[in-house]
Formats: C-alpha cells, structure tokens, sequence
C-alpha cells in the first residue's frame, strides 16, 4: 500500500497570524468580475508615464530667455536635453501632466508637450485574482511561482510564447494521483480553473474505469500546479498553463494505493504518449527496489518511451529518498520552504536530483541561518484551487505542503522547456533532466549535496535561449 506523503502539516507556535478570508466556488457558479485597481496603485503603473515630468520640443525661433519664461510661467524646470531643441522638463508646482502640457503649448514658446512615456519589460502577467479579488492578484498569494524563493515562472512563459506554445501548449503530463476533477459525471464536478479542453484520455486503476474522477482533492491539487488555466480571471495560476493533463487515477480516497495498479498507470500513460510523469507519492521506507519490479520495469519503459518521470522525494525527514523517487529513471524532488530553506519533513541524500517549493517548516541548518528559520512562524503553503469541503466545491484551501506539492513545480517546468523548444522538438528525458538540474538555482554549500541536490528548479533559466 501506498500512502501519499503528509500534507497538511501545523505551523510550528508563532505570533498569530489573521487567516485570509477563503475564496470559495460552487461548480457552475461564475466568479464575480475582479474588481478594478486599488487608487492606492502606483501612478506609473496606472498612467503608463512619469507623472512630474513632460518632455518639451521648443519653437526653433524661441530664444532662450522666451524657453526659460514659459518654464517659470508654468511652474517647471529644466530636465536633461534629448536632442536639439527638445528637453524634458520637471512638474514642480504640483500640477498633473495634462494641466502642465496645456499651459506649456499656450506659451507660445513651446511646439509640442508630450507626457514622458514609460516603457516596460514586456511579460506576460496572468490576470487571475488570487483571494485579492483585483487582476494580478495570484502574486500575492503564489510566492512559489515568481523570482525570489519560487520558480521564476513569468519570464519562461514569455519563452513559450515566443516560441508559439504559451504555457506548455502541445506537451502532455500525465497525474498518476488520486485522480482529477477533471469532468461533470455523477455526484463530481470539473474544476471551473482546469479547462475541459486541455485533457487528455486517462484511466482509473483504483475502479478499473476509463473515469479517473478525484475524490480525495490531493489530485486536482497536483494537476493544478501543473495546468492550471491563466488569465481567465478566476483562482490563481498554473505553471504549463497551457499543457494537457492525462489524469490516471492510482490512488484511492483515502490516498492509498497498490504497486500493481501503479505500475499499470505509468505503462499507460507512457503508452499514450506523455511527455512527463508526475508521481506526487512515496512508498514505505523499508521497500527496496527488488521489492517493486513491476514498477522499477514500468519506469524503465516509460524512460524508453521518451517520458520524463518526476516524483516526490518522500515527506518523512530521513537521510533516505523514497521510492519511487529513489529508481534510476525517475527525477527525485525534495521541498523547500518560502524562505529558501529545506523544509524540515523533506527526505535528503546522494539519489535527491532537484528540490522545488513545498511550503511549510525550515530545517534547522545552523550553517544557513540567513534563510532558515525554525523558530519562527512557518512560511506559506501552496495554494491552488482544489476542493473545498466537498467534489462540488472549489477553492483556494491552506494546508497543502509537502514534496508532493514540490514534484509537480518540476513537472510543470519541465512541460515549459519542451514547449519552449530550447533543447529541440523531442528532448530526451536524460537531456531534460540534465538541463534542469544545469539551470537550477544552487542552494546550500556549493554545487550537488544531499539537501538541495543540483538545487531549485528555475524556469526562467531553464527556458533561456542561448
């Protein structure tokens, strides 16, 4: 039997912290429109120019005392030159913009006055509200996804749309889990944040069914770090956003389930052509590779058949890595927390690949006190949309930590290097890992250890070009 590695762990004692008011959906509910900007917004981001300056193009016939007249009449100064006979100017009297510009063309001094425009980094920033209800509002809940301590996802989905396939279009990772609210059927609902277009055939090994129907929500939560849908303006983000999900159901309700029907669901989800595999649990720690043959062989077709296997490196905080994580042919993750710490139940050794976020606890590493913190009130869980009380409800519930919430920020990111195209049309899954262990973030002493391994998966590295 296989149970799925802890998830909902408590917060070490710490100040109280007020908990967010959750977002909940009923299926077949719509959302209410985001509401607009706060006023409080930064005026750059919401004018799109500098708010105290106006760049000026002076009459070539006005002299320079006419110039220096008109600045003084409309409460400016002078700024730096642009280019002959143009200059930009500062706003001091407290004016805004449109007020300055019509008093500086009524000069009779002035040709034209234009606002300073402001030109920014192009990236593409999903507009799906998170708990904030305001456009954009996942940031300030999904730290696991931006720069800093997470996997620096935005910049790599501006690689995949650069290359024509946003979000991990045209890849398939197969959620070998507890299986996915992927449909209507019955007493279940689909996701309203996973899209019914973006799914591939699956199959249930627990029910012996073509209905892989989650009804635990650990499944739902794992795909949805993957392929959650973007910029729909509901729930938050997923990293392929634009991937196809294969749910394959191995794992029954209470998150249980049997070598056999595992070994069987990786075989069909190679078979049917994923391009990733993603093993969200771990296997007791007393089991050895001669006592799993049907799934060390299941791994081994899936590795000839050109898949990519990421699993869970085991959620017990033991100096061991749990199969299936620990087989040659698959990439073992462990966890780390919102400070760039190792999490405190993440396994660790010489057989751990690669480590992404998994909320939760720090270790306690008196060599990286910078960063972790035991003592202190935890860091953020992982926060995607999943049930909420029943198969029927939806949304953002807390709790979920653990490096099963760490594999699938690997699956995730490896569907937006495939589709990114920065190791060709079909990278082999040794050049995939390879690459995703070369670009990730190192953390820890310097180079491979058995606490980080090559160190925190990066997607915006591991989609550069060049």
């Amino acid at each position: 039997m296989v149970p799925l590695p802890p998830f909902r762990r408590p917060a070490r004692p710490g100040p109280a912290r007020r908990p967010a008011r959750a977002l909940v959906l009923s299926a077949g509910l719509l959302l209410a429109t985001a509401a607009p900007a706060s006023a409080t917004v930064d005026d750059h981001a919401t004018t799109g120019y500098d708010p105290g300056e106006v760049v000026v193009r002076y009459a070539p016939d006005a002299p320079a005392d006419r110039r220096s007249a008109a600045r003084r009449a409309t409460g400016t100064i002078a700024g730096p030159g642009v280019a002959p006979d143009t200059a930009v100017v500062r706003i001091r009297d407290g004016e805004t913009v449109a007020e300055t510009i019509a008093e500086l063309e009524r000069s009779g001094a002035v040709a034209s006055a234009t606002p300073n425009w402001e030109a920014r980094i192009a990236a593409f920033i999903p507009n799906d509200p998170g708990r904030a209800r305001v456009p954009g509002g996942w940031q300030a809940l999904q730290w696991n996804l931006l720069a800093g301590a997470g996997v620096d996802a935005p910049p790599a989905w501006d690689a995949t749309i650069r290359a024509g396939r946003g979000g991990g279009r045209g890849v398939t990772v197969a959620v070998l889990d507890t299986g996915v609210a992927y449909a209507n059927r019955g007493r279940f609902r689909r996701s309203p944040d996973l899209s019914r277009y973006r799914f591939a055939r699956g199959h249930d090994f627990v029910d012996r069914d073509r209905h892989p129907l989650d009804d635990n929500g650990h499944g739902t939560h794992v795909a949805s770090t993957i392929a959650e849908s973007a910029h729909n303006g509901i729930g938050v983000t997923g990293i392929a956003y634009g991937a196809t999900v294969m749910p394959v159901r191995v794992l029954n309700e209470n998150g249980v389930g049997k070598s056999a029907g595992i070994a069987a669901g990786i075989r069909f989800a190679a078979r049917r052509g994923a391009d990733v595999i993603n093993l969200s649990f771990e296997f007791d720690r007393r089991v050895r590779t001669t006592d799993i043959p049907e799934i060390i062989d299941a791994l081994r077709y899936a590795r000839r058949r050109g898949a990519l296997t990421v699993a869970a490196a085991g959620n017990t905080g033991v100096s061991r890595i749990a199969f299936p994580a620990r087989a040659d042919d698959v990439m073992s993750v462990g966890a780390t927390t919102e400070h760039g710490c190792q999490a405190d139940y993440s396994n660790r050794g010489s057989d751990l690949d690669i480590v992404a976020p998994g909320g939760g606890n720090d270790a306690e590493l008196p060599a990286e006190a910078d960063r972790c913190r035991p003592t202190e009130p935890s860091g953020r869980d992982i926060y995607q949309m999943t049930f909420d009380g029943s198969v029927r409800r939806f949304g953002l519930p807390g709790g979920y930590t653990g490096t099963s919430m760490a594999a699938p920020h690997v699956s995730g990111v490896a569907a937006l290097v495939i589709a990114s195209r920065v190791l060709g049309r079909r990278p082999s899954p040794k050049a995939l890992e390879a690459h995703l262990e070369a670009t990730a973030t190192d953390l820890g002493r310097a180079g491979r250890d058995g606490r980080y391994g090559a160190g925190r998966v990066n997607a915006a590295a591991a989609t550069a070009s060049g």
